[in-house]
């Protein structure tokens, strides 16, 4: 983004000049009746050639006409009219203040500050009331709050401080940049406050999620005896849709229309998006009915809903009734199956999207895809879509390249990740910590740490995301000190405050290391209530160190949370096994069962020419099933002459019969991915596995083993973490 490079600091010293004209009998010149008629850029340019050859054009009150039709007219063109804009010899205050006014507007809101700074210091005017507004504006679409301080300061200056556009747009200011303080206190000092002024307050309210706030401006409104009208209530529904609160919704619908307030499509689009939000499909389906105009919006708050609430047939039922099929219909399916964990899906609708040539993807959809393929580890479609993305020559911006970044580490190639990086001039916050993640999960610490320095270098400044990652790094690593060091000093040198994921990282880098006493400290002093997450941190290093004690409390803490979380009551389970408790595991076995809580099923994915298998433990159902299972008896055969001993304590329930445990640690997910993959994949290229849970140790050890013995690199994506296998090591390093 470009830079204010001239200070905002006082107003021109000389006086406002009495008139804007130069000739007061232009006023009535026949050709300000033809600019009037004019529909078109082309018929414009061709008056103000005319005006050019009669001199008219230099009067600066005709050349603000001519200049007003170029940039607010139906067919106006910002880019002629700036070129209008700079060849009038001496602009006038009104013409300063349109170009002002259309590039707030604009994709450059920068542009207007710009163009203030040029009339400050260039022309005899100073700013009027019709000023401010337009600049408040372009600040606020700046996200510059000390810009938009800056106007502020000038308009008490100006003793304009009681103008009600003015305040109006300050308080639109203030809630955009998410100073609701300040928005409440200018909203305050307003004497008679007009429906403006309370549906800014109301919105900014709802928009920065204090929505309690926003219905009690409401009542107030009421009670001041002004009238709200269908943008207070747009407002309003969207607090509701925003709290889930479907009976305070449905009052909000009564009140629409016991009080005959204007039901346009913008309306019924956000009692739609109500409906949805609070899950009465019934209701929303009803409204949908009645809607006779729909639009984009309309169609895709449908599909939304029934994709989120796992009607999917629903939801494709209404992108086909679609009667002009656009890309935000198909995004709109697209994120939805991106969103609720079904990735195939997404895919699957992005693959017909593409054969049915009636609209082409744009980035929302690119995103929506290459997240699907991070998901599912499938790099091969990944890639197409990145020649996709290149062939089409849709602009890299920094959410398309944060997605390539994610998807190309997630799926095990960090080359090209760091590739893409690199490649890109423009890089955001997201785009930073994206690939310090990419870096933390191949256990690349000390890289991702000087990544993390680069980018204090490059003044980007880190956001909570980017300390999650970091720490992470530090986690992956070993590195407690830097870890430490980082925690430390998130909130009073960078100033974010740590969150539940940051305690979590610290309880796990602790933990790892085997400082578990100062783990559990660090939880006991938290200043905010533990979550399930740090419980779940302390009891993974309870199992790394097989402290059983700390377990139990651990895991004990966590259930209070989270009753029904399995995964919990798992660990300790394996717990118990590795320290041969096996009385408590048969326990907790047991209270499972009753409970009807179910272990999740260890799954393993591979990519094999674009295509995914996916495979269960023991599973038979894939059409090689023969030859996978030939293919691991033979690995097994030849892994025991070189000495492997199969690490039994992995077995999650007692087994007595060898023969059986051995049976039960071989038919592994992961162990069955790597052979198909031995058998099926190009040996010149890596196998790339994705498992949907931590890799067990016993897989880890086999996996370094058949990298070496069979001379292949083997990249293994457990929940947390990437494998790198290769000549019988790992690129963790058995720190994991």
């Amino acid at each position: 983004m470009e830079t204010l490079s001239t200070p905002l600091i006082s107003l021109p010293r000389y006086p406002n000049p009495t008139s804007l004209t130069v000739d007061n009998g232009h006023r009535d010149h026949l050709v300000f009746s033809l600019i009037s008629q004019c529909s078109t850029i082309k018929q414009l340019k061709q008056i103000h050639a005319h005006m050019l050859r009669i001199g008219l054009f230099f009067d600066p009150y005709s050349a603000s006409k001519l200049f007003k039709a170029s940039s607010l007219s139906s067919f106006s063109s910002l880019e002629y009219a700036r070129k209008v804009f700079d060849h009038i010899p001496q602009p006038n205050l009104y013409t300063f203040n349109t170009l002002i006014r259309v590039y707030s507007s604009s994709s450059e809101p920068i542009q207007s500050v710009k163009i203030f700074l040029e009339m400050l210091y260039e022309s005899p005017y100073y700013p009027s009331k019709f000023t401010y507004p337009f600049l408040i504006k372009a600040a606020a679409g700046l996200s510059r709050l000390h810009v938009g301080q800056v106007f502020h300061g000038m308009v008490i200056k100006s003793s304009l401080a009681d103008d009600i556009f003015i305040l109006n747009s300050l308080i639109h200011f203030y809630t955009s940049c998410g100073d609701l303080d300040m928005a409440y206190r200018v909203f305050v000092m307003i004497d008679k406050k007009d429906v403006v002024s309370w549906n800014s307050i109301i919105s900014g309210f709802v928009q920065g999620g204090r929505f309690e706030m926003a219905l009690e401006l409401f009542r107030e409104m009421e009670v001041a005896n002004v009238k709200p009208n269908d943008v207070t209530m747009v407002g309003l529904l969207s607090a509701c849709a925003k709290k889930k609160d479907l009976e305070l919704g449905s009052w909000v619908c009564s009140y629409i229309e016991k009080n005959e307030i204007k039901m346009d499509l913008t309306m019924s689009n956000a009692m739609l998006d109500m409906y949805v939000k609070c899950g009465s499909l019934e209701d929303a389906k009803r409204l949908f009915d009645k809607i006779e105009e729909k639009d984009i919006i309309s169609w895709t708050t449908m599909i939304d809903g029934y994709a989120k609430l796992g009607e999917y047939d629903a939801a494709r039922c209404v992108l086909d009734a679609v009667p002009k099929q656009e890309i935000a219909i198909w995004n709109a399916l697209i994120s939805a199956y991106e969103q609720n964990g079904k990735p195939k899906e997404a895919l699957a609708v992005f693959r017909e999207l593409q054969l049915s040539k009636n609209v082409n993807p744009d980035e929302v959809t690119f995103v929506s895809t290459l997240s699907a393929c991070a998901q599912l580890g499938a790099m091969d479609v990944g890639e197409q879509i990145h020649a996709n993305i290149k062939n089409q020559g849709v602009k890299f911006n920094c959410y398309l390249t944060t997605s390539l970044i994610d998807m190309y580490s997630k799926c095990g190639n960090l080359e090209k990740a760091l590739e893409v990086f690199y490649s890109v001039k423009r890089r955001d916050v997201f785009v930073w910590s994206a690939m310090i993640a990419g870096l933390a999960m191949y256990g690349k610490g000390k890289a991702a740490i000087d990544l993390f320095f680069r980018m204090q270098e490059a003044k980007v400044k880190p956001n909570a995301v980017t300390f999650t990652n970091v720490l992470c790094a530090c986690s992956h690593t070993g590195l407690v000190e830097e870890g430490r060091m980082f925690f430390n000093q998130m909130e009073p040198v960078y100033g974010v405050v740590p969150g539940f994921k940051h305690y979590a990282c610290m309880v796990d880098i602790l933990g790892r290391a085997g400082l578990l006493e100062e783990a559990a400290e660090l939880i006991e002093k938290m200043p905010i209530t533990p979550s399930a997450s740090v419980w779940g941190a302390l009891l993974g290093a309870c199992k790394i160190h097989n402290n059983v004690e700390l377990a139990e409390q651990a895991c004990s803490r966590l259930l209070e949370l989270e009753p029904e979380n399995h995964g919990a009551l798992v660990l300790l389970s394996n717990i118990y096994a590795k320290t041969g408790k096996w009385d408590n595991v048969s326990e907790l076995r047991k209270r499972m069962r009753v409970s009807g809580l179910k272990k999740e099923p260890g799954s393993s994915s591979i990519e094999v020419n674009g295509i995914i298998h996916k495979f269960l433990a023991a599973d038979n159902s894939h059409p090689l099933c023969k030859e996978i299972y030939s293919k691991l008896d033979e690995i097994m055969a030849r892994l025991k002459s070189l000495g492997y001993v199969p690490n039994k304590s992995h077995l999650l329930q007692l087994v007595e019969e060898e023969d059986i445990q051995e049976q039960a640690l071989n038919l592994h997910s992961e162990k069955l991915a790597i052979a198909f993959g031995l058998i099926s994949a190009n040996p010149s290229q890596p196998i790339r596995i994705v498992k949907n849970l931590r890799v067990c140790g016993d897989c880890h050890s086999v996996a370094k083993l058949i990298s070496r013995l069979y001379d292949r690199e083997i990249l293994l994506r457990d929940r947390y973490r990437f494998h790198h296998f290769s000549g019988g090591q790992c690129s963790c390093m058995d720190y994991w």
